[in-house]
């Protein structure tokens, strides 16, 4: 999915701010009052201060009225949401329009010609955070009766965050053409001495077109090539380096009798990503991954966007001589990835399959028996939505070296690797660039048991010893990391 951006064919304004807000129910076709506020984007269970609104579960809604712009005959209005976290149906004038499911990818809802004449709309989003096995995250969904006859929804996490709800990233209004470059994806082959470039940008419009013009500009906007073809030859090419980023920007300009159609730009960096030899490799050279597995989590804005947040962790990660982090347990923000691309950061990156593990806390004991994970989730259709989603997102990112199929998941039970080999698959079918993709072990997957590691590219480790399971004992930490990495080595040499 393309992200928002200003062009010659393109408008683009920002809706965040201050919305109108209730929990529970409310008709979208009554106006909300304005006695509960709320802003965009952040979570409202970090904004809220009273406790029963802060642990509530169920349906929630903001509200704010739209002045809409004026549009031609060729062009379409579309409200382009950031990220809402879990689920979304959003209405206009009270009309339902559409609905998301997963809370940490972008969405679309085009507003249909009839709302434009009067000049104005009232949008209106019912949000709702239940998680159950059907959804990712993986949470434990059940509901009580109070002695007043009415009904507690309660979630209990299947994982050790805390579950942040509402609009989390920035709400935009969109003009642009009806027939519109919908996405692009770009392809780069390097030369074997890294000098030269064989790119490949595939594009897709909602209508056809009569021809196009592809433009590749340098980091300082100067013209390297126009061309009317998909295939370009790039010479002389500066790469993405580690810590050293290099964008380059393809510029698409489509065209019908003549007359220019739609424009839209994407970056994107030069560099080969391999893994080789038990050695991960960017442009020829080993790597090692200096960073954190962070968490999108702001004092007041809880997850909710916050862009100097983000440029400080970049800056402290640097400060500190990393190099990388990892997204978990959730795709981040498209701000984000952006600032990696610019400044150089790796980013492995990962969908929100966090919590598949039946049972999950009373599983940390190494002596607990297979507890039938893969017959009890049914997340199979939210985790392919997931990646198709997050590869449609990122895939033209350099920043982006890996793909994470799962953190910590049930990988040593029965069905594991049924279940994680149509989605590792999935993964290398959906990215043109064909990057590695990996799992992230638990502690109680050994390598002897583990049913998933011959699936991946990369395995990445989770090791909680003497903190989890034989509490401040480093010499057993270190016993049992010994003999780990020796079983795995054996496995997989």
């Amino acid at each position: 999915m393309l992200y928002p951006l200003l062009t010659e064919t393109r408008r683009v304004y920002d809706l965040s701010g201050v919305w109108n807000f209730t929990l529970g129910d409310h008709d979208p076709q009554r106006l909300l009052s304005s006695e509960e506020l709320m802003v965009v984007p952040s979570s409202f269970n970090d904004v809220i201060v009273d406790k029963d609104k802060r642990n509530y579960i169920g349906d929630f809604w903001y509200e704010r009225l739209v002045d809409l712009p004026s549009v031609s005959d060729t062009e379409e209005l579309v409200i382009r949401f950031g990220s809402v976290t879990h689920q979304a149906k959003v209405y206009v004038n009270g009309t339902f329009l559409g609905e998301h499911r997963g809370g940490f990818t972008p969405f679309e809802i085009v507003i249909p010609d009839s709302f434009y004449q009067a000049g104005h709309i009232k949008l209106s989003v019912c949000v709702n955070y239940c998680l159950d096995k059907t959804t990712l995250p993986v949470g434990n969904y059940s509901e009580e009766v109070n002695e007043d006859g009415s009904v507690k929804k309660i979630v209990k996490e299947n994982f050790d965050f805390f579950n942040y709800a509402g609009i989390h990233r920035p709400v935009k209004l969109i003009v642009r053409p009806k027939n519109h470059i919908s996405d692009i994806a770009i392809k780069s082959v390097l030369s074997d001495d890294l000098t030269s470039a064989d790119i490949e940008i595939a594009f897709s419009t909602s209508k056809s077109i009569d021809s196009y013009k592809i433009t590749i500009l340098d980091e300082d906007k100067h013209i390297l090539t126009e061309t009317s073809m998909n295939h370009i030859h790039l010479g002389q090419i500066r790469l993405w380096e580690v810590l050293d980023a290099y964008l380059y920007t393809a510029r698409i300009e489509t065209f019908c009798h003549g007359l220019l159609v739609d424009v839209f730009e994407e970056r994107f960096g030069l560099r080969k990503v391999e893994v080789k030899e038990a050695q991960f490799l960017i442009n020829n050279k080993p790597v090692y991954f200096k960073g954190f597995g962070k968490h999108e989590d702001t004092f007041i804005n809880g997850r909710g966007l916050n862009e100097a947040a983000n440029l400080m962790d970049l800056n402290l990660l640097k400060e500190i001589g990393a190099n990388s982090f990892r997204t978990s347990h959730y795709p981040y923000s498209e701000e984000m990835m952006r600032l990696a691309d610019r400044m150089g950061i790796l980013v492995i990156n990962e969908v929100p399959a966090v919590g598949l593990f039946h049972n999950f806390m009373a599983s940390l004991d190494l002596d607990d028996k297979d507890n039938g994970t893969w017959n009890v989730m049914k997340t199979k259709e939210a985790h392919e939505q997931a990646i198709r989603e997050l590869v449609k997102r990122d895939k033209n990112h350099p920043s982006v070296v890996m793909w994470v199929v799962a953190n910590e998941p049930a990988s040593h039970e029965e069905g594991a690797h049924d279940y994680f080999e149509p989605l590792v698959q999935l993964y290398r079918e959906l990215d043109p660039e064909k990057r590695p993709v990996t799992l992230v072990n638990i502690m109680m997957a050994t390598p002897d048991k583990d049913q998933v590691m011959d699936l991946v590219d990369v395995i990445c480790l989770n090791r909680y010893y003497a903190w989890y399971v034989d509490h401040g004992d480093l010499k057993k930490g270190g016993d049992w990391t010994t003999k780990g990495i020796a079983c795995l080595a054996r496995k997989v040499p």
